[in-house]
C-alpha cells in the first residue's frame, strides 16, 4: 500500500522543482545572450508571490528599453560593452569553427586510417607470407637482405605504404 505524501514533502518537492527550473531558465538566457549578444530580461514569480529576476545587461536596462524610456547618461558606458562582447563573439565564433573544421579533417583521416587498416588486415605482409608462395625475385630480396643483416631495409619500403603523414 502506497503511503501518502504530507502536504509539507509536496512544498519541499514543489519548492526545488521551482529551483531546478528557474536554474535551467537562467542558464539558457544566458546561453542565448553569449552567443547571440542579446538584451534579455526575465521576471518569474514563485507560488509565494516572491520575484526572481536575470537581465542582461540588467532588468531595468531592458525593460526601459522595451517601455521607450529615454536611455539613462551613463549608456554610453553600455554601448562600449556591447560593442567589447560583440567583438569577443566574434572571437569565440571565429575560433569555433576553426576547431569544428579541425575535427573534421581529424575524422576524415580516421575514415582513412580505417579503411588503410582493414585493407591491411586482409592483405598478407611480405615476411608472414610462406617462401615458396615468393617469386624468385622476391625470394633473392629476402636471402640478400637477410644475409647482409639488412631485413629492416628490406620491409621499409613496404612499410612506407602504411605511414601517413600528418596534415600540417
Amino acid at each position: 500500500m502506497a503511503a501518502k505524501k504530507t502536504k509539507g514533502r509536496q512544498k519541499i518537492e514543489m519548492i526545488i522543482t521551482f529551483s531546478k527550473r528557474r536554474s535551467w531558465i537562467y542558464k539558457n538566457a544566458s546561453e542565448l545572450v553569449t552567443l547571440t549578444g542579446s538584451e534579455i530580461a526575465i521576471v518569474v514569480f514563485s507560488q509565494s508571490g516572491k520575484p526572481y529576476t536575470f537581465g542582461h545587461p540588467s532588468v531595468e536596462a531592458v525593460a526601459n528599453r522595451f517601455l521607450g524610456m529615454n536611455q539613462l547618461p551613463n549608456d554610453n558606458i553600455h554601448s562600449l560593452v556591447v560593442g567589447h562582447r560583440q567583438v569577443r563573439i566574434n572571437e569565440l565564433n571565429q575560433q569555433h569553427n576553426e576547431l569544428r573544421r579541425q575535427l573534421d579533417e581529424e575524422k576524415e583521416q580516421e575514415k582513412i586510417l580505417t579503411q588503410m587498416r582493414r585493407g591491411k588486415e586482409t592483405q598478407p605482409r611480405m615476411w608472414e607470407t610462406p617462401v615458396d608462395e615468393h617469386n624468385l625475385q622476391e625470394q633473392l630480396q629476402m636471402d640478400s637482405a637477410f644475409m647482409l643483416g639488412e631485413l629492416d631495409l628490406l620491409w621499409k619500403p613496404q612499410l612506407s605504404k602504411y605511414i601517413i603523414e600528418p596534415a600540417i
